[in-house]
């Protein structure tokens, strides 16, 4: 279950960067955003507030001595930040781009999620952990990618988007509860069968 807990803690960033990013074009054209908009320059935006979002997520888990409260922190704030992308309408190429920086941020919490996964184990798994879940949260994204195109084919792309991410919002917001607060934790033990 910690396992599990780990990998699902990380969907949301990958149904951000997976299927709000990757789509960004097609989204924006339901938006009626003005301007052609494009995936690559999404990418770049959304991966520079990510990497602020890892940078003041790491700090601000120092600040407050926690991991878990900060992941959670982090994961309603792209909750916010989807709501302002899937719903401002009629905005400008920069004003859209904007809110990619944005998601960005919100999916910052890349390396404090690993770290949590890491700490959670014992010296004898904590390598395969830590190399292990981000590669089955990758993974995610064919799943979501799946249901996202059968979702907006029935509904809107917005629509699509925004069922899809409730999902990977209720799954991550579970998955924190199944872990441990790893801060400050002593990290010399072994896991036992």
């Amino acid at each position: 279950m910690r396992f599990l807990g780990c990998i699902f803690i990380g969907t949301p960033i990958w149904y951000v960067i997976g299927i709000l990013i990757f789509a960004a074009p097609e989204i924006a054209n339901a938006l009626g955003i003005s301007g052609k908009i494009s995936s690559g320059d999404a990418v770049m935006w959304s991966y520079i507030g990510l990497a602020v979002g890892d940078l003041s997520s790491g700090l601000i888990s120092q600040l407050m001595k926690s991991r878990k409260k900060v992941v959670l922190l982090y994961i309603l704030l792209t909750i916010a930040f989807v709501m302002v992308y899937l719903f401002s309408a009629s905005i400008s190429r920069t004003q859209f781009y904007f809110n990619c920086f944005l998601l960005g941020i919100g999916v910052g919490y890349w390396a404090l999620f690993v770290t949590i996964a890491a700490e959670q184990f014992g010296t004898n798994l904590r390598s395969t952990v830590a190399t292990t879940v981000p590669n089955f949260i990758r993974g995610t994204v064919a799943p979501l990618t799946m249901l996202f195109k059968f979702m907006r084919a029935e509904t809107s792309v917005i629509e699509g988007a925004l069922w899809v991410g409730l999902l990977t919002f209720v799954i991550a917001l579970v998955a924190i509860s199944l872990v441990d607060e790893t801060f400050s934790r002593d990290m010399n033990f072994v896991e036992k069968n």
